[in-house]
């Protein structure tokens, strides 16, 4: 499909703060329909420029009546009217439709949470494909309920309770489903969506990863000028390498890549990642030792927001120093810094709706996204920043990375720094989590379950335990053992290991990391927790 006939049939969520917001953009992409997610009372001027097919008004924790809920911005509904856009909302975005188009929405008498059945009471836009009476099970999560409808609405779903479940004006093209279709807890919530999508909306299915490649490319290289150098920061990771294979096919030896060894890195990683590039990958890579300048400036440093800070700012200021040596050498200054920011990354720095910040609430912050100093040289380009992990694979494979390389687990920007709380120049810190997170990492790939988990890694814990090894008390640190699956890294589970498996690992690392008495497991979803520690 061309990119046109794509950005055409966009899809566009307005997130007013459900905790499954983004599993709505997935499941569109599913369908190979284009979505985008951005804050619920983004201006109109962002939402029209963007030119949307469809509207999705997500779900969220507000009540419409509180002081200071979320909306979508004046004029909205002017504009969806006028311009012939779809609207469909989920559960708070129900809610909202009701109240802002002159219905009425109450506190329910009776709350609806978890697992509810719902009946089709009239075939229309969003069940054309059920008949009236029958029946499915679906995902609620609401205590406010509409009681009177707007003008031109009527019920189209109601719950097991009586509550109504879904509404439509199919003259107005609003929508709204109490529910959450788009998480798996709703089996037919796909279908429904699917339906809505293709026979009511008449979106066309048809985008790829190819279009993906096309289109980055094609902006990459309006982007760079035809006489332009280029840097990228490589770490060794799935999605810098995406980034720069991609822009290396752009612009070819226009791109110069630095990989920094900043004393941060896993075990025999700058090995490891440099035999790849220059075998596997044939990327022009040039290795800054810079261990000795950031463990320096790490020194004595324990809050986690601050170390992020400090490891972002030093990344910044080799890749300034690598762009001046670079000028002296091929006479021209580089104009630009590629960075493999995803999706993800995008959404966990943006302000909650609802909130009143205009800042980002910051989930977690790094050289990506939210350490970059104001007065950066270099320009940056993002190729990534509207994929989700999966896409970035599903890109890099069609560009030829090596599988192996793609299915390489994630590894945070600021590095072992979030690994190791507090301090971590303090003894030997590093070099412990070092050797304990190796053997780890090989008795997964060894018990052939490496690719069934999202992320997996150690953590050094700086508190002293007390043990006994080789008859001897002894007074040594612990390590905890962090792995989770997940689709995309923004929620996410602990995997499931066998005892077995867990006890001989742990013989292990006792046995073989010096200064470690006691291994421990980490079996905290996302939420509560995130992924990495700090």
């Amino acid at each position: 499909m061309e990119a046109n006939a794509v950005k055409s049939n966009l899809v566009l969520i307005l997130d007013f703060g459900s905790q499954y917001t983004h599993l709505i953009t997935r499941r569109i992409r599913a369908l190979n329909v284009f979505s985008l997610c951005i804050n619920g009372t983004s201006s109109l001027k962002s939402i029209a420029d963007l030119n949307p097919r469809v509207i999705v008004l997500s779900g969220g924790p507000h009540s419409v009546h509180a002081q200071n809920a979320p909306c979508f911005p004046p004029g909205f509904i002017e504009y969806v009217q006028s311009n012939n856009v779809h609207v469909l909302g989920i559960c708070y975005g129900l809610q909202l439709i009701v109240q802002q188009l002159g219905g009425e929405v109450r506190v329910g008498e009776k709350q609806e949470y978890g697992r509810m059945e719902i009946g089709v009471e009239k075939v229309g836009g969003l069940f054309g494909y059920k008949k009236v009476g029958d029946r499915q099970s679906v995902w609620m999560s609401h205590g406010d309920e509409a009681v009177r409808l707007p003008e031109g609405f009527e019920v189209v779903a109601r719950s097991k309770q009586g509550a109504v479940a879904a509404v439509e004006n199919r003259g107005k093209r609003f929508y709204g489903l109490q529910y959450h279709p788009e998480v798996t807890h709703s089996p037919e919530g796909m279908e429904t969506l699917k339906y809505f999508l293709f026979d009511v909306c008449g979106v066309t299915a048809g985008w790829t990863m190819e279009d993906v490649l096309d289109e980055e490319l094609k902006v990459i290289k309006d982007t760079v000028g035809l006489e332009d150098h280029v840097i990228c920061a490589l770490s060794g990771g799935v999605d810098s390498t995406v980034a720069a294979t991609l822009v290396h096919k752009a612009i070819g030896d226009r791109l110069h890549c630095v990989f920094v060894d900043n004393g941060l890195l896993r075990y025999k990683e700058q090995e490891r990642v440099m035999q790849t590039f220059e075998s596997d990958l044939h990327l022009p890579v040039t290795c800054v030792d810079a261990v000795e300048q950031f463990l320096s400036k790490l020194k004595g440093v324990t809050e986690p927001e601050k170390k992020r800070k400090i490891i972002g700012s030093e990344f910044i200021s080799i890749f300034d120093a690598f762009a001046h040596d670079l000028e002296q050498k091929i006479g021209k200054k580089p104009a630009y810094l590629v960075q493999g920011t995803l999706y993800p990354d995008v959404i966990e720095s943006c302000p909650p709706p609802g909130s009143g910040r205009t800042h980002s609430h910051t989930i977690k912050s790094h050289h990506n996204v939210g350490g970059l100093p104001k007065d950066m040289k270099l320009k940056l380009i993002e190729p990534l920043k509207l994929l989700f992990k999966d896409e970035v694979r599903e890109l890099g494979k069609i560009m030829g990375v090596p599988p192996a390389f793609l299915k390489r687990h994630p590894f945070p920007g600021p590095g072992l720094a979030v690994r190791v709380p507090g301090d971590v120049t303090l003894e030997n810190r590093l070099d412990i989590l070092r050797k304990a997170d190796d053997i780890f990492i090989q008795a997964i790939r060894d018990a052939g379950i490496y690719d069934c988990i999202w992320q997996a890694f150690a953590v050094f814990m700086p508190v002293l335990t007390v043990g006994v090894q080789g008859d001897q008390r002894t007074h040594s640190y612990a390590i905890t053992l962090r792995a989770v699956t997940s689709q995309d890294g923004m929620t996410a589970d602990w995997y499931y290991f066998d005892h077995k498996f867990l006890a001989d690992l742990s013989t292990r690392i006792c046995n073989e990391v010096p200064g470690v008495n006691r291994v421990l497991l980490d079996i905290t979803s996302k939420p509560p927790s995130t992924i990495e520690w700090e």
